[in-house]
């Protein structure tokens, strides 16, 4: 996790990211908020028992979105480290080595490649991490809904480098408009999936929730109402002692149903959910875009971290 040093407004990811909501507060009330729903996220999830590493935006200059750390990196169990090519210009200098190193050495973690695919900014296509991609890590499926920010090509070199399958899908909301990023339409954890099937294209949509639904997973489906809450924005991460702890903000999770937010809970040990409404309005992202989890093999003989990161 990245704590902001200026959350607020972007304008340039306005036009792809119908999520954004503009709002009147002043930019220094806003950053404050953003921060304390920072913080206070990352206090439930290490009450929980979540190793959490949360480390300080040093970007230069600051980006209003460095809060969203999954959408240029990713950590794999290979020990592989993902940089992805991002539509707007003004994110572009989240990509920091040193916050990488950092995060390398005080997980003990190992690093064995860097795989770069960033040079497909300068031909216009784009991969915004674990935004664009769903990951299904057992089944390895990558899961994309295309859109602006979301390119079949790249996704194709990613899923190479990972051996990964890729599977695409159209998605948008009430207005024809393309869903920007896949993980507001998508979630997968090890017994269940989240999907808004209402938003999924005609053509795509009983082919995903067939996929969805192999190995036993429970589809759990939403609406664009839910979805516009943020309920597919979730993500299942595991404690120190091996438990199922899904995160997920307020707004999401009281969206739901009550028969899906029980399957969701019965899906999982615990689930964290976290009041973050400044992020989400004026960020147009919820909690699984402020966490880029890391499956990264750990030295030889180097111990799990028993506290706080």
């Amino acid at each position: 996790m990245v704590r902001p040093a200026a959350f607020g407004w972007n304008a340039e990811t306005e036009a792809s990211n119908r999520f954004q909501q503009r709002g009147a507060v002043s930019s220094e009330a806003v950053h404050d908020l953003a921060v304390a729903e920072f913080d206070a996220l990352v206090r439930a999830l290490r009450e929980a028992g979540v190793a959490t590493y949360a480390l300080a935006d040093r970007s230069d200059p600051v980006s209003p979105d460095a809060v969203f750390p999954n959408n240029w990196v990713s950590f794999h169990a290979d020990g592989t480290v993902v940089l992805y090519p991002m539509l707007a210009a003004s994110r572009r200098h989240e990509r920091r080595m040193d916050l990488l190193a950092e995060l390398e050495e005080r997980g003990g973690f190992e690093v064995e490649r860097l795989v770069d695919l960033t040079h497909h900014e300068r031909s216009g296509r784009y991969l915004e991490g674990t935004g664009s991609v769903v990951f299904d890590h057992v089944g390895r499926v990558a899961y994309a809904c295309l859109s602006p920010r979301t390119d079949a090509t790249v996704l194709r070199e990613l899923c190479e480098e990972l051996a990964y399958e890729p599977v695409t899908f159209v998605a948008a909301d009430e207005a024809g408009v393309p869903v920007y990023h896949t993980n507001v339409v998508l979630a997968i954890g090890s017994r269940f999936a989240i999907v808004c099937a209402d938003a999924v294209a005609d053509g795509d949509r009983a082919s995903l929730l067939a996929r969805l639904g192999d190995g036993g997973r429970k589809v759990v489906a939403i609406g664009r109402r839910q979805m516009s809450s943020f309920a597919g924005n979730a993500l299942e991460l595991q404690s120190r002692d091996g438990k199922a702890v899904l995160a997920m903000s307020t707004r999401a999770l009281g969206s739901l149903a009550p028969v899906a937010r029980e399957d969701v809970r019965g899906s999982v040990d615990r689930v964290v959910a976290v009041p973050i409404p400044t992020v989400e309005d004026l960020g147009g992202g919820s909690v699984r875009c402020m966490l880029a989890e890391v499956f990264l093999p750990r030295h030889a003989g180097e111990p799990r971290p028993v506290g706080s990161e």
